[in-house]
Formats: structure tokens, sequence, C-alpha cells
């Protein structure tokens, strides 16, 4: 019997996230979405993660109540529960794994844990149905940066992954040494866009792999791009004068690498659809530089902005794929702080 509604659960990090989605045929429709952020985090400058548990534990029974009350459905017309088995704080995934196991026995529902990052991956259907395999993937977040040659739903090869620092984190760290608090992703790209290009020249890490075909070719490391805009911190002479420029810089820095090295994979691969996914695909700048740069290469694939943050809609449609396929999780599923997408394969240059 097909399950056509499904009630998806996210709490990988410091976002209590519930969302109601239904099938029509294979592609999922979107009934609901609930997103709680927690504000309490900007405090101390980073996600704490037993405040995280707790604010997640207070909130999961009305975020999931008012997702299913947004559908105008009850508990009993839901046919499948997905949640967010990790990776991920293992504190706060235990808040929604638990809710949705305890949901699952209740009513005697199919349960599937889903891999947070392939909940990214299956983002964009929402909006654009006919997306299909096989396409490129930048997913890039606060905790990854992947580049993934996509051949199927269920079949992923690492092309390239982040040595270090993910981007999202490096925005981040970038951000509160210019002074511009926690979260600062947002913040940032608000900045660069008064900063004036060329005052500064920070490094483009790993760039030159690409044109040199090496085996690091599709690598990403942002570590010493931070390290080098602490340095030009601590040189200033007036750091209110260069704050934009030194923004403006290191976010062309970060998307002039994300942009050559998925540029790259997708016309080595031949692949005619490129998907960015991820936090960091909300960056209007990455967004514009792409769509620019793969013009008559590929179509550029970005869902929407509340999309693209960690939420239950991604979560709920990768799930609703895997029990098509007659998969499905035990009430022994235990959440993980890390792990490798589910079916993913290893490049040569990645071993």
């Amino acid at each position: 019997m097909p399950i056509d509604r499904i009630l998806g659960i996210e709490t990988s990090c410091d976002e209590t996230s519930a969302a109601v989605i239904h099938l029509d045929g294979r592609r999922p429709v979107l009934d609901s979405l609930i997103i709680l952020s927690q504000d309490v985090h900007r405090i101390f400058g980073g996600v704490v993660p037993e405040l995280a548990g707790r604010e997640h534990l207070r909130t999961i029974g009305p975020v999931v109540d008012r997702a299913l009350a947004e559908a105008q459905i009850g508990l009993g017309a839901i046919e499948g529960i997905a949640v967010t088995a990790g990776p991920g704080l293992v504190g706060a995934l235990l808040v929604g794994l638990m809710y949705g196991k305890t949901l699952a026995f209740q009513l005697g529902l199919p349960l599937i844990g889903v891999h947070h990052l392939e909940g990214h991956l299956f983002a964009p259907t929402l909006e654009l149905p006919d997306l299909e395999p096989p396409f490129v993937a930048l997913l890039v977040s606060g905790g990854h940066t992947l580049l993934l040659d996509v051949a199927a739903w269920g079949q992923y090869q690492l092309l390239g992954r982040t040595r270090d620092d993910a981007a999202g984190e490096a925005f981040d760290k970038v951000a509160s040494l210019l002074g511009l608090g926690y979260p600062g992703g947002a913040a940032l790209e608000r900045l660069a866009k008064t900063g004036r290009p060329g005052r500064f020249r920070l490094p483009r890490p790993m760039l030159r792999e690409v044109a040199t075909g090496g085996p690091d070719r599709f690598a990403f490391s942002f570590s010493g791009l931070k390290t080098a805009v602490l340095r030009a911190v601590q040189s200033s002479a007036d750091i209110e004068r260069d704050r934009a420029d030194l923004a403006r810089e290191f976010q062309d820095a970060v998307v002039d690498v994300l942009t050559e090295k998925t540029t790259a994979a997708a016309l080595e691969l031949d692949r005619r659809t490129v998907v960015v996914c991820g936090g960091v695909a909300c960056n209007q700048t990455l967004h514009d530089r792409l769509t620019e740069r793969l013009a008559g290469i590929a179509r550029l694939v970005v869902a929407s902005p509340r999309l693209n943050t960690d939420n239950a809609a991604m979560i709920a449609a990768a799930g609703a794929w895997h029990l098509g396929q007659g998969d499905r999780s035990g009430l022994d599923l235990e959440a993980f702080d890390s792990g490798p997408l589910p079916g993913m394969l290893v490049s040569e240059a990645q071993n």
C-alpha cells in the first residue's frame, strides 16, 4: 500500500522543525512547514549543544502540532514518519528521534531515519517536480562542504569535500572577526555588497588544482583563508574603513572557489544540471556567479532560502523516497553525529 502523507521532523542543530507533505504520484507536495530557530545561541557566539537539546525538548510538541494544524489534518491522517537521524548534535537529534519513534509506535506507522545531507539534496524537489538525477550537487552549509555526482537518487559519488572548515563555518568565523555577531553569514553578505573590490587580495584556496587537473581539483580548504582575514584585521590601521572591503574580498574568494570547482565538475562529468543546496546556497552572490558561469553549460537549480536552511520538509521529501523504495527503520534507530551519505561512493581522488 503506497504511503502518501508523511510527517517530517528535524532537530539536528538549532532549528526545531516539522513539516507535512503528500505525494502527487511521485512528486512531493508541501502541505506545511514550521521552523523555530533558537536565538539563545547568539549570546554565546555559537551553538551550545546542551541548550539546543533543552530547547528542542521544550518546543518539539508545539511545533509538530502547528505543522499538523497548518496542513489542516490530524495525526490520524499521517501514513509515515521521517526523522533526521544524523549527522548533527546527538543530544539535539535524540529529541526529534525519540518523538518520531514514539509517534510511530503509538500510531503503528512506518518510520524512516533520514541522513540530514540527503535531505538537502531532496529539498529542490519540493519546488521543481521535474528535478531528477543525474546532476552535480554542491552541498554547502555551516558544517559541510561537499561536491557530489548524483547519478540517481540513493547513488552518490563524493568528488571532493573540505579538508578543514566548511564554507558556512568560515563565513560565521570571519563575520565574528569583523564584529558582525553570530550567525554571521547573512550579515557578512549584506556588508560585502557595500565593499570595494580589489582593495585586499586574499588567497583562493586549492583553486590552482582545477587548472592542473590533479587529485585535489574538487577538494576544498577554507581554514587558511580565514587565517588570512584574521591577519588582515590585526594589521588594519582602521578596521571601520576596511571592514566592508574585507568582507567583499572574503566572500569573493569563497565564491570564486565554489563556482570554479562546481563548473569544472559539471564539465568533466558532462552533467547538464547543477544543484546547490544547504545554508550557503542562500547567498545571492554565489547564485549570481554560478548562473553566469554555468550559462550554456548546465541548468542551475537552487531551492528557496526557507528550504535551504535546516528544515523538516526536506527530511520528509527524502523520507518519502526511501519509504517508496520499501526502506524502513526499526525502533532501535540511533542518532549519529557523523557518517557518510547512504549509498555514497568515494572517488579515487578522495581515497
